[in-house]
């Protein structure tokens, strides 16, 4: 472990106390891993049957799960999405108030994913829009959630000051996992301690005050706010909290569920604190919780809930080589909820709408038409698989495991056409069978290396 920067560590004696030589030494062991299941795809029941990862649960998610499994990424159920890999203590936030399955969920700094695909299990017919404002941090947020085969979600790339514009009184929950300056994360990237300074702590305080303006005109009227970072500092927790609540006097702190409570510690009352319940904030620490470093705020509009007077959208239908295609290889789809988004069909069925143009992506893309073929999406297959007329079931073991997964040929018995590959049941990519072989379409980039 490196040398932490002075300041910080004086900082750190002075908020934690007698705490801190245990917290000092916790900084010596391994960090603690950790999985979900994503009960999109499995259900826990059908996972646990087949889980080779751990066995032994995480006591505040229901399906998480503590890490025992090295080069997890290269397992087939990973490929096939039934699992997310993420450290205990991020998973806490997510678990701090019961969402309801119709909600809207707006996730404004979203990327690599962790927090919203959480969310989003929790959700029904409702709607995740999961946003990340740097290009290639979105890109990898679209590609976790096309892994995960997750329907009526979207990925967007905007400011937040955008979103704010765009996106009024909107959203049930506003999720804020601020750009922070990561000093929970110590243990897992030592280099956050080389990059910790003062002045970026002041710096990142700045920003999570603006964000967490433009997510206070997002919520719904009666709606909440889930703030987190990965940090241990007053002035972008308490601090940052206390000061919204004086912005934002129609928003009040509460309490969190009872299983996140048992698992972490009381927020910091500090000299100055005008918010007599502070302490409902809460504190993962990695020297009391087996995880890394995570503060977590929710904050509830206390505005009586209005209601909602949606607008009608006019939405580019499909022409018939898409729902032709569709009918062709699945076995049910509702034909009202095929559009054309960005150029391309997509399946989506919220009641959410992003303007042309304004999401990476929305819903599920099926694919790229060219004349009058369509070539299908990897997204399509990881989302639509379980409809597929034609599916392939390899064990996660097998030789035609390991050659789909290089991307070679596999042979297979099954009517020509477009067909998905499955493990345990959930889709693992798509394949194009002509005569018993089975051209391999599981993209190159997501191709084992092993």
């Amino acid at each position: 472990m490196k040398q932490l920067p002075e300041r910080y560590a004086a900082e750190m004696r002075e908020l934690l106390g007698s705490g801190y030589a245990a917290y000092l030494e916790s900084l010596s062991e391994p960090p603690v891993r950790g999985f979900r299941v994503n009960t999109d795809k499995i259900s826990v029941e059908a996972f646990e049957k087949i889980n080779p990862f751990g066995s032994e649960k995480i006591p505040y998610v229901d399906n998480g799960y503590y890490l025992e499994y090295d080069r997890v990424g290269s397992h087939p159920y990973h490929h096939a999405g039934m699992i997310y890999v993420q450290e205990p203590g991020a998973m806490a936030p997510a678990e701090c108030l019961d969402i309801d399955p119709d909600w809207k969920i707006l996730d404004m700094c979203a990327a690599p994913g962790g927090k919203s695909t959480q969310l989003k299990n929790k959700l029904g017919d409702g709607v995740l829009m999961s946003n990340e404002v740097i290009p290639s941090r979105c890109r990898v947020l679209t590609g976790n959630i096309e892994r995960l085969g997750l329907r009526n979600a979207i990925t967007c790339c905007l400011d937040t000051a955008k979103l704010a514009a765009l996106y009024r009184n909107t959203f049930d929950l506003v999720t804020v996992d601020a750009p922070c300056s990561g000093e929970g994360m110590f243990r897992k990237e030592e280099s956050a301690i080389d990059e910790w300074s003062r002045e970026n702590v002041l710096r990142c305080a700045e920003r999570q005050a603006v964000i967490l303006d433009h997510a206070a005109g997002t919520v719904k009227k009666g709606g909440y706010i889930l703030y987190a970072t990965c940090t241990f500092s007053l002035e972008e927790n308490e601090m940052t909290v206390d000061s919204f609540l004086l912005r934002h006097p129609e928003f009040e702190l509460v309490p969190v569920k009872d299983s996140v409570r048992q698992a972490t510690a009381d927020g910091v009352f500090f000299d100055g604190c005008r918010c007599e319940n502070i302490r409902e904030c809460r504190r993962f620490y990695p020297h009391l919780g087996r995880g890394e470093g995570q503060f977590m705020a929710l904050l509830h509009s206390r505005e009586e809930p209005m209601r909602e007077n949606t607008k009608p959208v006019k939405k580019e239908k499909a022409d018939a080589p898409v729902t032709d295609f569709l009918h062709s290889v699945l076995t049910d789809f509702d034909p009202d909820s095929v559009f054309i988004y960005n150029g391309k069909p997509v399946v989506y069925s919220g009641d959410l709408w992003v303007k042309q143009g304004a999401a990476f992506s929305l819903g599920v893309t099926v694919g790229e038409i060219k004349k009058n073929y369509l070539q299908p999406h990897h997204q399509f297959f990881m989302a639509m698989g379980h409809c597929f007329r034609n599916q392939i079931e390899l064990d996660a073991d097998s030789e035609d495991m390991k050659k789909y997964l290089h991307g070679e040929e596999i042979a297979a018995d099954c009517d020509n056409g477009w067909a998905v590959v499955t493990t345990g049941g959930c889709a693992l990519g798509g394949v194009k069978v002509s005569s018993g072989r089975c051209k391999n379409h599981y993209p190159k980039g997501l191709r084992s290396k092993f």
